[in-house]
């Protein structure tokens, strides 16, 4: 009796290339990606436990710095241009809220400032940032 023997083939399916093209892909990204610094002002947000979420509203952000410098939407405004500054910044398009962002060791007399500033500016509502302990 004679049998055939069936042969059975094994595939192997090499991974080697693949690998290959996905690492040079990873290459290419990693060194033509631009990683982008952001400037910042450093400053540390006071603290109040009857602190409430930020709601999303179209704000004009005020931030006063520990130096007691004023910035508006990342720009430094003179204190004698601040209140015509936010008066500006409120007329564009659906904005009519502001939001104070302070250094917990500014001067007070520079926040009531921008309280003033901007209610003779007429903003709508005026929010002091501040941060849960």
């Amino acid at each position: 009796m004679g049998y055939e023997r069936r042969q059975r083939s094994n595939v192997v399916l090499n991974l080697t290339p693949l690998i290959d093209i996905v690492f040079l892909l990873l290459v290419f990204f990693m060194l033509t990606a631009h990683f982008i610094e952001e400037q910042s002002i450093d400053i540390t947000l006071p603290t109040a436990t009857s602190a409430d979420e930020q709601r999303d509203n179209p704000y004009v952000e005020i931030t006063l710095t520990p130096r007691g410098e004023f910035r508006l939407n990342d720009t430094t405004v003179p204190d004698e241009e601040l209140e015509q500054a936010i008066r500006t910044a409120l007329n564009s398009p659906e904005k009519e809220f502001v939001r104070l962002r302070g250094d917990h060791q500014a001067q007070f007399g520079k926040a009531v400032k921008v309280i003033d500033a901007a209610r003779n500016a007429g903003a709508a509502s005026l929010d002091i940032l501040t941060t849960q302990p």
